[in-house]
């Protein structure tokens, strides 16, 4: 071999003893022994790595994890798939298990992504959107019954901005009693505060971007189901065919988010409480939506299937709508303005200016968007901080 060839070929790895850390395979391809391996591989006779887009060690070790939280106390197995977004998540879901003429049953409450999603694109490619009040189990199963082509019920507990909350069990009852499938958008809560997949549901998604990562460093997101044959040849083979791949990068610092995940959202939860708390006594707030308050309409449901706490996400109307909205965000000082949520850090976010100014008013009035109602991701800092800063914005 010349020197010039040397230059170019891949040295053996020198590795004796294994990592502590996971390490971050930053490699597009993987080679095979031989081409018996490598037909084994592609014929899913002998599992192994061909292609990162397909599967790569560093991403499928992070997605087994989350199976793993989500499945936490049950012997069942799980099959987890990571993808590039939370919102690449959720259309892979779709892509992979509905097709043209079959509907979706939803909530009108969901993230304005999401509704975007399901009208705008997937409406494209023939698949419906029915939206209902999923708190209404009577209405719920009259829609599921008198249309058999709705193929998924889809949902969002606590939902996004208004953590109003649906009974997982009951719906997924009701979706497999009416040959569906249920799906939950599990963002909010996170596996260590509800397991909607040991209550019944048959798909959860997750925007680990978001608390799971929880540092604001990362874009990821994961499909997580108990069917692996399913899970397999629908959502995997979504993923790989559509390319929503998740990327070694983002799913190794998901990894190195998690670590922290249990120690950060008892703090999320405990600020979350006070805050609700002193936004409940304040003169100037309407409304506060948090389900971990007893005022809360759905908090005996929410307590019923969470466990460990109510999260660290939590919203409230100012009296004087829009006007009012927008002043006390540019009076914000110490929390963040920032159109994401579950960092470490406090985040305040105006839904009818931004994450739902597509979706049409009359649909957020409906849903108890309104103009005056403000998000607050709360971080983990020292709770009086926090509170400080809301009292000065709102009072102006």
């Amino acid at each position: 071999m010349k020197i010039d060839s040397l230059t170019v070929r891949e040295k053996k790895e020198n590795r004796t003893t294994a990592p502590h850390i996971l390490p971050i395979y930053a490699t597009s391809s993987f080679v095979f022994e031989d081409i018996d391996q490598g037909i084994d591989i592609f014929k899913n006779i002998e599992s192994g790595h061909a292609y990162s887009r397909y599967a790569n060690p560093t991403v499928d070790t992070v997605a087994a994890k989350i199976a793993d939280l989500e499945m936490f106390g049950s012997e069942q197995p799980a099959f987890a798939v990571m993808t590039s977004s939370g919102m690449s998540a959720i259309s892979t879901l779709f892509l992979g298990i509905l097709k043209a003429g079959d509907k979706v049953l939803t909530q009108g409450n969901l993230y304005g992504g999401t509704t975007e999603l399901l009208k705008g694109v997937m409406g494209q490619f023939g698949i419906e959107t029915i939206f209902t009040d999923l708190r209404n189990l009577e209405e719920t199963e009259r829609l599921l019954s008198e249309q058999s082509n709705i193929r998924m019920l889809y949902c969002e507990t606590p939902a996004n901005p208004t953590l109003a909350c649906v009974d997982i069990a009951a719906l997924a009852k009701l979706a497999h009693q009416y040959h569906a499938y249920c799906s939950i958008d599990n963002t909010f809560a996170t596996p260590l505060l509800q397991q909607p997949l040991l209550l019944g549901v048959d798909f959860v998604v997750h925007s680990t971007t978001k608390y799971l990562n929880g540092h604001g460093n990362s874009l990821a997101g994961v499909v997580i189901g108990t069917d692996l044959k399913l899970m397999r040849e629908g959502v995997w083979r979504a993923m790989k065919l559509a390319g929503t791949n998740c990327s070694p990068f983002e799913a190794w610092l998901t990894s190195n988010g998690m670590k922290t995940l249990a120690v950060r959202m008892e703090r999320h939860c405990s600020n979350a409480m006070k805050i609700a708390g002193f936004l409940s006594d304040h003169p100037m707030v309407e409304r506060v939506n948090y389900p971990g308050l007893t005022t809360h309409p759905d908090h005996a449901l929410a307590k019923k299937q969470m466990h460990g706490g109510f999260g660290g996400m939590l919203s409230f109307e100012l009296k004087g709508g829009m006007e009012a909205g927008i002043a006390c965000m540019n009076r914000i000082r110490f929390c963040v303005l920032a159109p994401t949520l579950g960092d470490v850090d406090t985040l305040i976010l105006h839904p009818a200016s931004s994450s739902h100014l597509a979706v049409p008013k009359e649909t957020r009035l409906q849903n108890g968007i309104t103009d005056g109602l403000i998000r607050v991701s709360v971080g983990i800092e020292h709770a009086d901080d926090i509170i400080a800063d809301l009292d000065q914005a709102i009072r102006g």
